[in-house]
């Protein structure tokens, strides 16, 4: 075994030195920033407020699981079509967009009881109960379509140029370059950096992607980098806080899909587990007993649901993608989240900040999206690895199979919601569900093994 001292990375209670935190804390705000914007772009609700949410949070997740779950709050895509139906109803027409927004915060922070109330039941049943419910092939298969159902926004982010270019096929060609550099660098970081650099490898990548990004815009005059996406005289601005107002409408759209969603968040914990013990063996630390807290997870994302939803942000979970970026940089570190949380709602609050963050050229994200999306996608392999999972079983082909085709084929085919005797269901949310039927009338019968 390695001695502790050549092992680079940081367990869930390890805390790195100031500087290192701090830039370990942009990494992880770089990797959550263009999906919980996305979402707020998408749903129609405040930038400032959402990014402030997700900060917010994430800080009452860590405090709720008592620093024991390294996870970063994020707004989630799986409630984006029920908030934008409320958003958009017809009953709500007249009313202005905060009054709409204060309408969907109810439903929002209602979901939170939801995960808050599974939480309390799967900390009851115990984990022998849920893995009957919730084995390795839904929720790796869940984690892998996950990963790939993020696949065509990556491919779409590396190929996006500014709108302003006259030349547009010279403009997409550099696109794809800046996305390329992106990538590559940022694996040519994760797998050849050592020592304290080799758990910065996203952020070097960035770096490299940007500095690439200007260059270009410089020889060519394509405005890649661009610091004005947000016109404001005020340096300093408070974002706009809402509160919710009470409604049925919002709590029969919103509300049910924080049941669909704890196959998601049961295997981010899993994955979790993984990495976190994998580096805990190679630093000769004691094993890291977070497979079992999935009930403690749920109750903080509900937590999480509430306070966002609160303030007038959207509903979210743990972000994989965060994960990814864990994983990539071996780092665990449950200060660096909360120093991430602390970061991004004060950027939240300086203009001049969050047009530093929107001037990141959309092909870099891409470029980053690319690998941080597919390692979610492997992380689901590497569950079912580490479980044994066989799979020359029938029933767990049957299984996975089918939730890869609802999965991807929903998402892919009909935009993420598949229309089905006469209703929109969320491909993702469905695929689980289904594997997870599947699997207890697949498991009837079936002896209990030794």
């Amino acid at each position: 075994m390695k001695a502790e001292g050549k092992v680079m990375g940081f367990l869930p209670d390890e805390t790195p030195k100031f500087v290192e935190l701090i830039l370990y804390a942009l990494q992880q705000i770089i990797v959550m920033f263009p999906a919980t914007v996305l979402v707020a772009l998408i749903t129609g609700f405040h930038v400032s407020t959402t990014i402030f949410a997700s900060g917010l949070a994430t800080l009452g997740f860590i405090l709720v699981t008592r620093k024991k779950i390294p996870l970063y709050y994020g707004s989630s895509f799986s409630y984006i079509t029920a908030i934008a139906s409320i958003m958009g109803a017809e009953a709500f027409a007249g009313m202005s967009l905060n009054e709409r927004i204060s309408i969907a915060q109810f439903g929002i922070v209602m979901s939170g009881f939801v995960s808050i109330a599974a939480g309390i039941i799967i900390s009851k049943v115990g984990k022998k109960a849920i893995d009957k419910v919730l084995p390795p092939t839904v929720t790796g298969g869940i984690a892998i379509v996950i990963g790939l159902s993020l696949a065509a926004n990556a491919m779409q982010n590396a190929a996006v140029y500014p709108e302003a270019s006259i030349d547009t096929v010279l403009a997409g060609n550099m696109a794809w370059v800046i996305a390329l550099v992106t990538l590559f660098s940022t694996i040519i970081y994760s797998v050849y950096l050592k020592g304290k650099l080799s758990q910065l490898p996203i952020l070097f990548g960035l770096l490299t992607g940007y500095i690439v990004a200007v260059i270009i815009g410089i020889i060519t005059g394509i405005p890649f980098v661009s610091f004005d996406t947000i016109q404001s005289t005020k340096i300093f601005e408070l974002p706009i806080f809402t509160l919710p107002k009470p409604s049925i409408a919002a709590v029969v759209a919103i509300m049910p899909i924080a049941i669909a969603t704890i196959p998601e968040s049961t295997a981010h914990i899993y994955q979790l587990d993984i990495y976190v013990n994998n580096l805990a063996k190679k630093k000769g630390k004691p094993k890291y007993d977070i497979e079992n807290k999935l009930g403690l997870n749920l109750v903080g994302d509900g937590i999480g649901d509430i306070v966002s939803g609160f303030i007038g942000g959207p509903a979210g979970t743990n972000y994989g993608e965060n994960i990814s970026a864990m994983a990539i940089s071996k780092n665990f570190s449950i200060a660096v989240l909360m120093a991430a949380a602390i970061i991004t709602m004060v950027i939240s609050c300086f203009t001049p900040l969050i047009n530093i963050v929107y001037s990141i050229p959309t092909a870099v994200i891409g470029g980053l999206s690319i690998y941080l999306f597919g390692v979610i996608a492997a992380q689901g392999i590497t569950i079912m690895m580490d479980k044994q999972v066989d799979m020359f079983s029938a029933k767990n082909l049957a299984i996975l199979a089918v939730i890869l085709i609802i999965g991807l084929g929903g998402t892919f085919e009909f935009d993420g919601m598949i229309p089905m005797f006469g209703i929109q269901l969320p491909a993702i949310a469905t695929a689980a569900v289904v594997g997870i039927v599947l699997n207890l009338l697949l498991s009837i019968g079936e002896k209990q093994e030794a």
